[in-house]
């Protein structure tokens, strides 16, 4: 069965694709709808998507490691079960043909089963050109994009114990109001609201709608291995992360040195992506059979 939304309902995801926080009045009148379609759109699509705070790359991927691990029939589930309950495992999938696990870990490679696994590759991530939370729809018009995009980061703020309270919430649901946070922590709902305005001022405020991508009618979810000349390898990762199908371009090390996951609408644009890579030595492609964890959080 299909799950591809609505347009309205597509629209609105996209505009928390630009900013979670996005407050349901303020999505209405960048759309031009009026604020009850909104609400209505936002309930339709609580089901499906969530909105997660997540780190900025420059910092918060600092460390993480790109594992490619091969299993043996039957232990796929198990394998991923268990390393989706790791904290420091941030994505996990599994891809097609049931034998092999992609995950982005922090930290090192986490202990595995040596009697499940047949190989493993952990390739450490050098550089983010971009990461899931970069990725658009491309749903929405430029002028609209540019109205629900959050002013640039403009100080420096190190977070207490408070702000990480506060952002340890909001990390779960992105888009939990002053009330509830001031419940949360038990402070004031004004100390709360300037809190939240200084994180997003100092740049902690980076949100991430979590969404399948057959919501927008794109079926297919593919990685493509690349092996790219080092001197060709900062402008590619760079044309590449702008290219509106990527929705994650990492430069790594191992034989393969730029990563690079796409959301196609189907196969065939998988195979005209694919092909239009005429300047690459080298490249793999494999099929996401299903998403286990996405930005710390289980499908």
């Amino acid at each position: 069965m299909s799950l591809q939304l609505a347009l309205v309902d597509q629209r609105v995801l996209s505009a928390l694709q630009v900013d979670g926080r996005a407050s349901p009045g303020r999505i209405a009148e960048v759309l031009d709808v009026s604020p009850r379609t909104v609400a209505r759109s936002l309930t339709r699509l609580a089901p499906h998507a969530r909105v997660v705070r997540v780190p900025n790359p420059e910092h918060g991927l600092r460390g993480a490691t790109l594992l490619r691990v091969r299993v043996l029939r039957g232990r796929v589930e198990v394998i991923a079960d268990s390393l989706a309950r790791r904290p420091e495992v941030l994505f996990i999938d599994v891809l097609s043909g049931g034998d092999e696990i992609s995950a982005v870990v922090l930290g090192g490679v986490p202990a595995l089963p040596t009697n499940a696994i047949t190989s493993v590759q952990a390739l450490s991530v050098l550089h983010v050109f971009s990461d899931a939370a970069d990725w658009r729809s491309g749903l929405l018009t430029p002028e609209e994009t540019t109205a629900l995009t959050p002013p640039a980061p403009t100080a420096d703020h190190t977070p207490d114990d408070l702000d990480q309270a506060l952002l340890t919430l909001l990390t779960t649901d992105a888009r939990t109001g002053p009330g509830a946070l001031a419940t949360a922590t038990g402070t004031p709902e004004s100390t709360v609201r300037r809190r939240v305005d200084r994180l997003a001022a100092s740049g902690h405020l980076r949100t991430y709608a979590i969404a399948d991508p057959r919501l927008f009618g794109l079926t297919v979810d593919a990685n493509v291995w690349m092996t790219v000349p080092p001197g060709h390898l900062d402008a590619l990762g760079r044309r590449l992360a702008r290219h509106p199908s990527v929705h994650g371009t990492l430069a790594t090390t191992g034989p393969t040195n730029l990563s690079v996951a796409v959301f196609c609408r189907d196969l065939p644009a998988l195979y005209d992506f694919v092909t239009s890579l005429n300047d690459i030595p080298a490249a793999e492609v494999t099929v996401v059979g299903s998403a286990v964890k996405r930005a710390g959080r289980r499908g």
